[in-house]
């Protein structure tokens, strides 16, 4: 394992997921259930998610000539840029709020079960997913890659689930958008300039 990939994909992956609808999805389900679970259900549905992304990154790493690689990665990269801006309109539109679902109280299983079903329908395709599998293409690091990102986003579900109402009032998601389309932006610029040279 590469420390350093790894320490520079946990805060990408981390800021990216943060304001994300997964988030606020985990911290809804874990005043109905409990938080454990909650981390639990949603922690098994990224590691697949994760696996997934970081198989599509490496086959696109061996199916692809060096220069057509960096050129699709500058695209998804680009894509990804495209993506935070939509969730930053979309952010803006809805106010930031989220309401809490009313209801008893769920049961562990039924919580844990439930968490899983949403992160795994909701990240399909969602931007951490679409960076997860760029990462993975861009260092040819499979390992480093996926335990990166798998650990950003456990961290932020354990955010989400043990204290996310209080950073939901301090941290505002279109601000960490608009990070995160930053640091994307500079990933194209770099992985377009390494496909031309």
């Amino acid at each position: 394992m590469n420390p350093a990939i790894l320490a520079t994909v946990f805060p990408v992956i981390f800021v990216g997921e943060l304001p994300d609808k997964t988030m606020f999805a985990s911290l809804l389900l874990s005043t109905r259930g409990r938080p454990a679970a909650v981390w639990l259900g949603a922690a098994v549905a990224f590691a697949a998610h994760v696996a997934i992304a970081v198989t599509v990154g490496m086959a696109a790493v061996l199916l692809l000539p060096h220069r057509a690689l960096e050129a699709v990665v500058a695209v998804m990269f680009a894509a990804g840029v495209v993506l935070a801006v939509r969730e930053i309109r979309r952010g803006r539109g809805e106010g930031g709020n989220a309401t809490v679902p009313s209801g008893p109280p769920m049961s562990a299983r039924r919580t844990g079960l439930t968490a899983f079903a949403v992160v795994f329908v909701a990240e399909w395709g969602d931007l951490t997913q679409v960076l997860t599998a760029n990462l993975a293409a861009h260092y040819r690091a499979p390992f480093s890659v996926g335990t990166g990102a798998l650990l950003a986003l456990w961290a932020v579900t354990a955010l989400a689930v043990t204290s996310g109402r209080w950073l939901t009032r301090f941290i505002d998601a279109t601000v960490l958008r608009t990070i995160t389309a930053i640091v994307l932006t500079g990933f194209a610029a770099y992985a377009g300039w390494a496909a031309v040279s």
